[in-house]
């Protein structure tokens, strides 16, 4: 019936519209796919008895789409609790649900955070089931199947079971149901019958053989195999030693001993054949196998009994020994004894060894006679052609070692003799014994130590050398001037064997670690002392100055009194002491100012509010009289008697500031001016201030001191002398 409309609207369109025939293809094509539509529907229809009367179960998975939110188109599966967790809602219980109350549970759930659901579905895309697997499997843990999965496929999803394990009794627990299986019928039989049907939640277990042990070991059938064929049994016969295959074996009245052999695998190339062991009714016997292979006669073979036991030792390789031999010991390529001829050379039974070993130390080849007394050989000086002397005769009875090369990383350079070996002791990168070439030099020793560190003080290396039979000699090498200087290597100290070579650590800041600046000797030391950020002693050296230690020393700090810094210098047996005016510098950048200091000098620096009495006559200047502070101040030649007066608080109320006396110490007498300190404030005269210098005295006098007072005050006791004797004439 519709396919008749179809047919008719299409004929109808086809006649009255333009270009009918496309309208006509276009509308058959909606039609037929309606048509597919409903075909689908149907079909559905016909299976919604199933879909309705299935229910959710754990493990299943549901597909939510809805179009626009990419979060919820995407399938979710059911999980242990029979729920589903959707972004942004939660988890939602689903089991025992239909599709369509599946469908409206997840609606009234979606509803709570979106407006709009007209297009939402919910569908139930796989029926699935949750599984746990355990025991003895490779993989043991849970399992997502399908829901008609078998018990098979279970165990290959967990990885299938493990060599021991118990094939006649798997478990499949169900709550506090335990139902025991025989899985190795099924495999025998193929019968699906045997095996029973999963369900969600249920677990499988997986014991293990009781013939495996307590023991977590490999399972290696092959090894039970090579182990022989009677491994339990009393009577079987034990084969053991230098054979293939050692096992126990059954005994059986046919088999011989080398039945038995063979059934080993046979010996190894290590067996010693002529010394074999075999036991049986308990008596000893020693059988030959090679003289029976070589005979052939069968009455050599001894009888073998249940219970005996054959040992195959292993062959121990003949001592030769002779007038004639020479022993080749150590890091060759086939160490041991040699038959030698009267012309053979030390190289031709070198060679004959295989020659040394790319591990072989060739410099310290050593010749040991008979006698006891060894000869030392540099087979590296004889192949370069520089050895000097005639190669070494060989004498039978002679051996010959060669040391294996050492490893300053390992503990063998403790095989290293102290007469050959030279100490690197102190700041390097890898401290050792090294052992010593004639051919190296002290530049060659620090290399192969890996060098000074950073912390190394390379300006004094100690160096002692042996000289004789206790006799040392110590050396001081600085090697930061050797670089610079770019001296010959016959100016570097002699080593030898025996030697020592020791090099400092550079010390520390002392406000940190006074247990490692103390290491510091005073004679490679400067002093800095007073109002810097760091006092101490610092290392000095010839290339540093005064500006380098204030420097290192953090600098004068801010009651740092700049214009009297001392500095002692020791030159040889007496000091000396020089004044710098440090501020002075600063002021005018004239490097003259600063003083040369050297190793052992000490830098003071004093505080800017030191008493006065730290100052002595020879460095202040003293102000007395009517001033408001009177006393001893510093003075330097930048400075006036006005920065001295200001120095002392100004004058006072009472002061006679027209006459200050100025005391100067001369070298003969000393002299004396006066200031009009008034006249000076008005005229402004600079050239009338007097010279002032170190040591001199300033004194204000009061107003009571001036001329004028004092003729005021002697004409008033005239005038009482007068009124006084002019009344006693009265009377």
């Amino acid at each position: 019936m519709i396919a008749l409309i179809h047919s008719n609207k299409c004929q109808s369109v086809a006649r009255w519209q333009p270009g009918g025939f496309l309208f006509a293809l276009a509308l058959t094509l909606a039609f037929v796919t309606l048509l597919l539509t409903s075909f689908a529907l149907a079909a559905n229809d016909g299976i919604v008895g199933e879909k309705v009367d299935y229910q959710v179960q754990i493990g299943d998975e549901i597909t939510v789409l809805l179009p626009g939110e990419t979060t919820l188109n995407q399938a979710f599966q059911v999980d242990r609790q029979g729920r589903i967790t959707l972004p942004e809602i939660g988890p939602i219980a689903v089991t025992g649900q239909n599709e369509t109350a599946l469908k409206q549970t997840v609606n009234r759930a979606l509803s709570r955070v979106f407006r709009d659901l007209s297009a939402l579905q919910v569908l139930i895309t796989k029926r699935q089931l949750l599984v746990t697997v355990q025991g003895y499997v490779l993989e043991p843990g849970e399992v997502t199947l399908n829901q008609n999965a078998s018990v098979q496929m279970a165990i290959v999803a967990a990885g299938g079971v493990r060599p021991g394990a118990q094939l006649d009794k798997f478990q499949l627990r169900r709550g506090s149901q335990i139902i025991t299986f025989d899985y190795k019928k099924f495999l025998d039989t193929g019968d699906s019958a045997l095996l029973p049907q999963l369900q969600s939640l249920d677990l499988l277990f997986v014991p293990a053989s009781p013939m495996i042990g307590n023991i977590e070991q490999t399972f290696d059938p092959a090894k039970l195999a090579d182990s022989g064929d009677a491994a339990n049994e009393r009577s079987a016969i034990k084969v053991f030693g230098e054979v293939l295959s050692p096992g126990s074996f059954s005994a059986k009245q046919s088999n011989n001993l080398v039945d038995l052999l063979m059934r080993a695998g046979g010996v190894t190339r290590y067996a010693a054949v002529e010394q074999i062991r075999v036991i049986s009714n308990n008596e000893p016997k020693i059988f030959d196998l090679k003289q029976y292979l070589d005979s052939g006669d069968e009455s050599l073979l001894p009888s073998i009994n249940e219970g005996a036991t054959i040992f195959v030792p292993k062959q121990e390789e003949e001592i030769k020994a002779g007038s004639n031999t020479v022993y080749v010991m150590g890091e060759v390529a086939k160490p041991g004894a040699f038959e030698g001829k009267e012309n053979a050379t030390f190289i031709d039974i070198l060679a004959n060894a295989g020659g040394p070993t790319r591990f072989a130390e060739s410099r310290q080849i050593r010749i040991i006679r008979r006698d006891g007394t060894t000869i030392p050989f540099d087979l590296t000086l004889f192949s370069e052609g520089k050895m000097a002397g005639a190669m070494p005769k060989m004498q039978p009875g002679d051996a010959i070692f060669v040391p294996e090369k050492l490893d300053i990383n390992e503990k063998s350079w403790l095989k290293v003799s102290p007469d050959r070996a030279v100490r690197v002791l102190g700041e390097v990168v890898r401290p050792s014994r090294v052992e010593w070439s004639s051919e190296m030099s002290l530049l060659d020793l620090l290399a192969h130590v890996g060098g000074p560190t950073s912390r190394a003080d390379t300006s004094r290396i100690e160096v002692v050398t042996p000289t004789g039979p206790n006799q040392t000699q110590a050396t001081v090498f600085n090697l930061d001037t050797f670089i610079s200087a770019g001296k010959p290597d016959s100016e570097l100290p002699k080593i030898r064997a025996g030697s020592t070579v020791r090099i400092h650590d550079l010390p520390d800041d002392p406000t940190d670690n006074k247990s490692k600046w103390i290491r510091q000797s005073s004679d490679s030391s400067i002093y800095i002392l007073g109002q810097v950020g760091a006092p101490g002693r610092y290392r000095f050296t010839e290339q540093m100055n005064f500006l380098d230690i204030l420097a290192a020393a953090d600098g004068p700090n801010e009651r740092a009194d700049l214009h009297n810094i001392r500095i002692t210098h020791l030159d040889g047996q007496h000091a000396r002491v020089s004044r710098l005016n440090l501020a002075l510098f600063f002021e005018t950048g004239d490097a003259t100012l600063l003083p040369e200091v050297n190793i052992g000098d000490t830098i003071y620096v004093p505080a800017k509010d030191r008493s006065w009495l730290d100052n002595t006559k020879e460095e202040t200047v003293r102000v007395l009289g009517a001033v408001n502070k009177p006393g001893r101040y510093p003075f330097d030649d930048s400075m006036t008697i006005l920065d001295l007066l200001a120095e002392a608080g100004g004058t006072s109320d009472n002061a006679y500031v027209e006459k200050i006396a100025v005391v100067n110490l001369s070298c003969c007498a000393d002299q004396a001016r006066t200031f009009d300190l008034s006249r000076f404030s008005r005229t402004a005269r600079f050239e009338d201030l007097p010279v002032v210098r170190v040591g001199d005295t300033i004194y204000v006098p009061t107003r009571e001191e001036s001329l004028a007072t004092q003729v005021r005050n002697g004409l008033s006791d005239l005038f009482q002398v007068i009124g006084i004797a002019a009344l006693i004439g009265v009377l």
